[in-house]
């Protein structure tokens, strides 16, 4: 199972080699799009075998499984879709010029999340493929793809996907990511694929047909729970861990992004995240490669980041939300919904030192004491960001920060993501101001699905007592809505942020203090009454202060330090970068120091 996949079909000197799990049927063969049914073996624990050469790489076939037809839940690609046929393809096939690749460390990782289908005009990976060479000038090390498995339809975020191995048609299909994944090697780019391991979609979701993939002794928000602990569910723990490695070890993905693992539900003696972090450990041995889990996860317990030797499920990092609703709030975000949990200031600064904002606190919107301390947990455990998909896109008008908060805010917020002892991530476009929304979009053929989805969106709402109507997510002006306008970098505010994150980009990659996402040579002072924050961070003898000021008004903050010895390196209210400030020589005039409304200063300190 590590050094080559086994499930489905696959190809050994040009012979298809193919194994089904199907446990309850009496009879399994696989139709080829031309030719004869190939009827499989039947093997122990409800496998289906054969070795056969009629199957070739580029065929269409059909699972036929007691005498009815199905696409293969297995398939690497749906040329037709979801209802369609499956088509066989060969891993092995691609010519790879990425041998001398090594995974950058995790600590180096700066994080550009996109949608396929809407950074770009073509929507494509080929399109993306054009666009390394910007991504590699911003300054970032490595790229999120949001789920790019088989969803109904040509427009979706892709967690719907229904065929998890399968690489969307739409977007080009597995061999084009396979090009793609060697191209941003080429350019020193890492790949970080977005996985959903939760649930699987509606529409197109033929798993009941081949065996107990669901469990009702669970209920998710998306109906049953995949089985990982009930009857079977070694064969469904298999599929899943087989599909992870497939990604690694086949595509080269650099790190996966799992998708809303609070939501896998599994009380096995050995958790499955723990058994994929096992099988990733096998596969270095095997490949010399390492790749990296982050997962998302709303919990709060470090458990599911702990070594595994201290009795964790051994993941690399994780997603933290608390982060961006502090920030959103210090903002000026309004507190509904999820975010009347946040207070401002005092839990960014808990963020900053906790990374949890709940870390063991009494929350009001849980009506519970929730979280846990990281205390042991090191920085680059632990991605945080301004805008991600989910925080634009789940707004009921999918705005932007560019739409909420003026130039200065923006850049403040984004500034206080790239100080934070943490690993960065942006999202698509937000590098220059980006006014297109980023909306929930989807294009199923059932029209009872349809209805519903349009029906779900809008209570989905209720909580922010949000006034009109959601945009339809059928309709395909609302995918269109919401690619980039990449004609915009070129001029006026726009070109003035690309070129404020190009520096805050560099500036993180090259300061000895800033470089390393170290959490415990920190200290953090919130100012509750002026909206401010002074984060202070060392690193052998470089030391720098950060001064946040989230208010309206310039805030006064005493620098804990001799003006002899500092120096100003970075200031958000430059006039470079379209700021009323002029002259930051200013700034050393006196020790009290007075942060421009909205903005950031960081002074070096020589220790």
């Amino acid at each position: 199972m590590m050094n080559r996949r086994t499930l489905g079909v696959n190809f050994e000197a040009g012979i298809a080699e193919i194994l089904l799990w199907v446990p309850q049927a009496e009879q399994v063969s696989i139709r080829p799009d031309t030719g004869n049914d190939l009827l499989l073996e039947q093997k122990t624990r409800g496998y289906w075998q054969m070795r056969t050469g009629e199957l070739r790489p580029g065929m269409n076939y059909q699972v036929v499984i007691d005498g009815e037809t199905w696409p293969d839940i297995h398939s690497l690609y749906q040329p037709d879709g979801v209802h369609g046929a499956s088509s066989a393809f060969d891993v092995s096939g691609m010519k790879w010029t990425d041998q001398r690749w090594d995974n950058i460390p995790l600590q180096n990782y700066l994080i550009y999340e996109l949608h396929t289908g809407t950074f770009t005009p073509e929507g494509t990976f080929d399109g993306i493929a054009k666009k390394l060479d910007y991504l590699a000038a911003l300054g970032i090390t490595a790229i999120e793809f949001m789920p790019v498995a088989q969803f109904p339809g040509d427009r979706n975020w892709g967690y719907d996907g229904v065929f998890p191995y399968a690489v969307h048609n739409s977007y080009g299909g597995p061999a084009a990511l396979q090009q793609l994944v060697d191209q941003c090697h080429r350019k020193g780019l890492a790949v970080i694929l977005d996985v959903v391991y939760n649930h699987i979609g509606p529409e197109g979701n033929y798993f009941g047909k081949y065996g107990p993939f669901f469990t009702e002794k669970y209920k998710t928000p998306w109906g049953n729970a995949i089985n990982f602990d009930d009857a079977g569910c070694d064969e469904v723990r298999r599929y899943f861990i087989e599909n992870a490695l497939m990604w690694c070890r086949d595509f080269h993905v650099d790190a996966l992004r799992l998708d809303a693992v609070h939501a896998i539900k599994d009380f096995s003696p050995v958790h499955v995240l723990k058994e994929l972090t096992l099988a990733l450990n096998d596969l270095k041995q095997c490949t010399g490669k390492s790749h990296y889990l982050i997962a998302e996860c709303d919990l709060n317990d470090h458990r599911f980041i702990d070594p595994l030797k201290e009795g964790g499920h051994g993941l690399d990092s994780q997603w933290i939300d608390e982060f961006h609703h502090a920030l959103r709030i210090c903002a000026g975000g309004k507190r509904e919904g999820y975010f009347g949990d946040f207070h401002g200031i005092e839990d960014l600064g808990a963020a900053f030192e906790h990374a949890y904002v709940y870390h063991g606190r009494y929350s009001e919107h849980r009506q519970k004491t929730f979280g846990t301390d990281p205390v042991e947990n090191q920085g680059q455990q632990f991605v945080v960001f301004s805008q991600n998909h989910d925080q634009v896109g789940n707004r009921m008008l999918g705005e932007r920060s560019s739409a909420l908060f003026n130039f200065e805010m923006q850049k403040l917020m984004a500034a206080s993501v790239m100080v934070s002892p943490f690993l960065p991530m942006l999202f698509m476009g937000e590098e220059y101001a980006e006014s297109n929304p980023f909306l929930y979009f989807v294009s199923h053929t059932d029209p009872e699905l349809i209805t519903a989805v349009q029906q779900g969106r809008k209570a989905e709402f209720e909580a922010f007592h949000t006034e009109g109507d959601a945009p339809d997510p059928q309709d395909e002006n609302t995918f269109h809505r919401s690619k980039l306008q990449w004609e915009k970098i070129g001029s006026g505010t726009h070109r003035t942020m690309f070129n404020y994150y190009q520096a805050l980009l560099n500036l993180r990659k090259s300061h000895p203090v800033l470089r390393v996402p170290d959490r415990r040579n920190m200290e953090v002072i919130s100012n509750k009454i002026n909206n401010t924050l002074l984060l202070t961070r060392w690193s052998n003898e470089k030391k720098i202060h950060c001064l946040l000021n989230f208010s309206t008004r310039d805030r006064e903050c005493m620098l804990p330090a001799f003006k002899e010895n500092v120096s100003i390196i970075f200031n958000s209210a430059s006039a470079e970068w379209g700021g009323p400030v002029i002259n930051n020589d200013a700034f050393l005039s006196s020790s009290l120091i007075v942060i421009p409304a909205q903005s950031i200063l960081i002074f070096e300190e020589y220790v």
